[in-house]
């Protein structure tokens, strides 16, 4: 249930950053009058969700390859996760560099490629930077495909009110809201990779179990704090990646990576 509400709120994340920058893209069209324009957005869309698709089948198969091999799969979640994590960093600055007039920066992007193919690959870059995203955090948090699907539902009916003016919301505000979480998603990715790479180096018998990596930061595990069953820590662990004993080393790279990149974003902020 834990899994389910976390992939049903980044789906939504992901999703309705992608389909609020899809909707800018038809405003400005439909703005400047180029209707014809319309039907090389669509296949964007289109060619996007396939790639997404394929590149999600390609971890699907590969996470089911390796899910039954012990301590490899345990390595390799650790790998496959700071991996995942670079890529993901990567997406956030984009959106610290550019969401204090995102509007704008997609309208400008937009009209430097007022041609069928330039706003196809505006489109399909989009969907597919999203899509990877949503692949990515899927195989690296075994999220459930209902609750990814249940997610982009909600960010695409959310669009479409936005769209047609029927909810009035800030979009700027709504971009910040879904980058910090973002951000904090990223810092709870690499503490899990850190997590799952001491596991393994103890199941491989490469690290004894009373090695000092291994010393707990704190131990909430039989509180109401329990990351995975307790009252207020499964609503903590979904929305802010808590986890209830994390070693000294995961607890503070995790929050070391969530405190730089925060400063970071306040710093473009406030300039």
């Amino acid at each position: 249930m834990t899994n389910f509400f976390a992939g049903t709120i980044m789906g939504f994340r992901e999703g309705l950053e992608a389909f609020l920058i899809v909707a800018i893209i038809l405003r400005f069209i439909v703005k400047i009058e180029r209707q014809n324009l319309k039907k090389p957005v669509y296949y964007g869309i289109g060619a996007g969700l396939i790639g997404s698709l394929i590149f999600g089948g390609l971890l699907a198969l590969l996470a089911s390859v390796i899910q039954d091999q012990g301590q490899v799969a345990k390595l390799w979640e650790s790998i496959a996760s700071l991996v995942a994590l670079i890529l993901i960093t990567t997406f956030i600055v984009w959106m610290i560099k550019n969401s204090k007039n995102i509007t704008g920066k997609v309208e400008n992007k937009v009209s430097q490629n007022l041609s069928a193919i330039g706003i196809f690959m505006v489109s399909f870059v989009v969907i597919i930077r999203e899509g990877a995203e949503i692949a990515i955090f899927t195989f690296t948090g075994k999220y459930p495909l209902l609750a990814i699907t249940i997610g982009i539902f909600i960010a695409l009916a959310l669009t479409i009110l936005i769209f047609y003016s029927l909810v009035k919301v800030n979009i700027k505000t709504l971009f910040s809201i879904t980058l910090l979480y973002l951000i904090l998603q990223a810092g709870f990715l690499l503490g899990y990779g850190i997590h799952e790479g001491l596991s393994a180096l103890k199941d491989m018998n490469i690290l004894s179990s009373d090695h000092i990596l291994y010393i707990k930061a704190y131990d909430l595990s039989g509180t109401l704090l329990n990351h995975k069953e307790g009252f207020i820590g499964v609503p903590l662990y979904v929305l802010f990646g808590w986890y209830s004993k994390p070693e000294w080393i995961q607890f503070i790279i995790q929050y070391l990576y969530t405190g730089i990149v925060g400063l970071y974003w306040f710093r473009k902020q406030s300039k």
